[in-house]
């Protein structure tokens, strides 16, 4: 079977806050386009989008769904996102390869924080966008309420293409604005009967005053106009509906027909040449083959599943391709097209299609595919860093390798999960967007590949340092017969430069200790200066002076000077007033203007010192600096304070001194833990 030409392609995600009924809207389409011969339900776990079981347990989308089909002979690519803010990593990727968007909103909360900061993305990534209130049947839907929110949060370019008739509970059909028609809905066959009939009297005077004021125009100049304006994203059409109840979804499927852009019509994408340059991707099926992959699905069985947009070109099954991130060759076998969990072979896929090849060794979501090898990149995903973390270990011991190879495997499919080995506490830590992220992460692992693992609290990386200087004196000697060993120094230690960790100097004279010997004094200060006397935690930032010393002609050695020069570090950090130091972190916290009060009182309730605010949108961001022992479970209760509507990155600014009754708390419970493990 051919591909289809760039200009009968479209390729729309659906985006928005989660709890806005996407997963609905995309079973409604693909039930109206006659793919599914029955609505499927979230709450019942049976829709082609959310197949997988956790997703289905959570009654939540956790990745990005591709349904791949026919109408009035065009392809649409329909992807449902998700609107947890946990799993945004797929929402960003699946905007990358969309065309457009179609945004989806509660028609009781109106536009929701993390509807803003979606727009804002597939703004960023020049996107058309129409608007689809959905939910009118809902208790306090409001769809007038519904638009003003949005005219307020993007401008007068929202504009309204369709209105309900009724409200609430007694929705029964909308008024298209274009057409000038209304349409009436029997609910009782899920929206199948549409008819079409004048506007009801009750509602043409307020039309003509709400969207009819001024000159009239034609019907043909508005469509033209509407076309244009929304490939060119300076108008926002808004339509409205009941998804779960298939209402107004023809209308939506006509107007990503009609409306919304083609590839073709989109243009070109801008891509990342050899020597940094920016070249223009242009979706001609002539041209060379260019290929992003969007998204990495992990399965134990099947290996790895990579879905992608053909840029350029025409990708063949049965072909060799070359991988231009990696420098690698792959094999194309067969190429699938999606629809859910479901998938159906394709011998080939043209300039703008989107689709998935099973089994490819070295690829990855991110990487480029081309005919030949060349160098080609696209710029990297603005994700969000992770900042929930938990340390963890395999619950059986000898499981260690197993839950590492199913990390390595989920990693590969989820680029803001984040597994390292804490080079300080030496414990392995997992980190995700949230708390819900990483309990997804080891569900998973549990599910897929028989792994499971222990969460707890990540260990503090507190730091030690002093704030005086002081001498010591470090002599070893030992006889046992034969050869003994002798190391004999003297050091000063005093505070160093910030970031300087251990500032060595030399400062021995007529060679009272050799040269050879010098470096073993420095190594066993650096050893010592790994587990500090107050709590054994690292110390930072000391310079240490080696001034005198002595040796034996015969017994000195390194091993000798290296212990006696971690026996006078140590003495003499316990005369120098050591202190306690404690990891700072810079909070960027964004959430609703009406929750700014408790957030910034929670902050100080954390030790917290807020560093400013400013307005983003109908949010605000609070900036401040927090210790980090304050926030190990600062996602949870954020989502707690704003209702899930509020969310926060976070990096390391500093260490800090800990407050002396707080410092006590730390140095008795890390003394308890060295005596449990003696």
């Amino acid at each position: 079977m051919p591909h289809k030409a760039a200009d009968r392609i479209r390729n729309v995600a659906l985006i928005g806050h989660r709890g806005a009924g996407k997963t609905s809207l995309h079973e409604a389409m693909l039930f109206e386009a006659g793919v599914i011969n029955r609505l499927g339900r979230v709450e019942d776990g049976s829709t082609v989008s959310d197949f997988e079981a956790d997703e289905q347990a959570r009654e939540m989308s956790i990745g990005a769904t591709v349904a791949s089909f026919d109408y009035h002979d065009r392809k649409i690519n329909l992807i449902d996102t998700p609107g947890e803010p946990s799993f945004i990593a797929d929402t960003i990727a699946s905007l990358r390869v969309a065309d457009s968007a179609v945004v989806v909103i509660n028609a009781v909360m109106g536009v929701e924080v993390h509807t803003e900061r979606l727009w804002a993305r597939a703004n960023a990534e020049g996107l058309a966008r129409l608007v689809f209130v959905n939910m009118l049947d809902r208790e306090r839907a409001d769809f007038f309420r519904a638009l003003e929110s949005l005219q307020k949060a993007f401008g007068n370019h929202v504009v309204a293409t369709e209105i309900p008739i009724g409200s609430e509970h007694e929705v029964r059909g909308v008024i298209d604005l274009i057409d000038m028609k209304a349409r009436f809905f029997d609910a009782g066959d899920l929206g199948k009967t549409v008819r079409t009939a004048d506007i009801p009297a009750e509602n043409s005077d307020e039309l003509m005053e709400r969207y009819l004021e001024g000159e009239e125009i034609a019907h043909e100049e508005i469509v033209t106009v509407l076309k244009g304006g929304v490939t060119d994203g300076k108008i926002f059409p808004v339509a409205c509906g009941v998804a779960t109840k298939n209402l107004g979804t023809t209308r939506l499927l006509q107007a990503l027909v009609e409306d919304l852009p083609s590839p073709a019509m989109r243009g070109a994408l801008t891509a990342i040449g050899e020597d940094g340059e920016e070249i223009e991707i242009e979706p001609d099926e002539e041209g060379e083959l260019v290929a992003y992959v969007f998204k990495t699905h992990a399965d134990p069985y099947a290996g790895r599943l990579n879905y992608f947009r053909v840029c350029s070109g025409v990708l063949k099954g049965d072909s060799q391709v070359a991988n231009a991130t990696r420098r690698a060759k792959e094999r194309i076998g067969q190429l699938l097209t999606s629809q859910g969990k479901e998938h159906e072979q394709v011998s080939e896929l043209g300039a703008g299609d989107i689709g998935a090849v099973a089994k490819l060794k070295e690829t990855r979501a991110g990487d480029v595919l081309c005919e030949k090898d060349r160098r080609i990149s696209f710029a990297p995903l603005d994700l969000p860093a992770p900042v929930m973390a938990f340390a963890f270990e395999p619950k059986t011991k000898g499981d260690e390798e197993k839950a590492a190879n199913a990390i390595r495997r989920l990693e590969e499919e989820d680029p803001t999960l984040d597994v390292h080995r804490d080079p300080q506490t030496g414990e392995q830590i997992i980190a995700g967007l949230t708390q819900i992220h990483v309990e997804v992460i080891t569900d998973r692992m549990k599910e897929r590949f028989g792994a499971e693992i222990n969460l707890k609290p990540p260990r503090v990386p507190y730091l030690e340092s002093i704030r005086k200087g002081a001498k010591a004196h470090g002599r070893y000697k030992k006889q046992t017969g034969g050869r003994g060993q002798f190391g004999d120094c003297h050091i000063e230690i005093e505070p160093g430069e910030t970031g300087t960790g251990l500032d060595f100097v030399d400062a021995i004279k007529g060679g009272v200790i050799p040269k050879g010997f010098i470096p073993a004094v420095e190594k066993g200060i650096a050893e010592a200066m790994q587990h500090g006397t107050l709590a054994g935690y690292p110390v930072k930032d000391v310079r240490v002076t080696l001034y005198d010393g002595s040796h034996h002609s015969v017994d000195s050695s390194e091993m000798a000077f290296k212990i006696a020069g971690s026996m006078a570090f140590k003495q003499a950090m316990e005369q120098a007033d050591p202190v306690l130091l404690e990891p700072i972190m810079l909070l960027t916290v964004t959430v609703p203007e009406d929750v700014v009060g408790d957030v910034v009182g929670d902050l100080n309730s954390r030790r917290g010192r807020p560093l400013g605010m400013e307005a983003k949108g109908s949010a605000t961001e609070i900036k401040a600096e927090v210790p980090m022992a304050e926030v190990l479970d600062y996602a949870r209760d954020l989502r707690q304070i704003t209702g899930g509507r509020g969310d926060y990155t976070m990096e390391f600014a500093r260490h800090e001194e800990i407050p002396g009754h707080l410092a006590q708390k730390v140095i008795s419970e890390a003394r308890s833990e060295e005596e449990v493990r003696a």
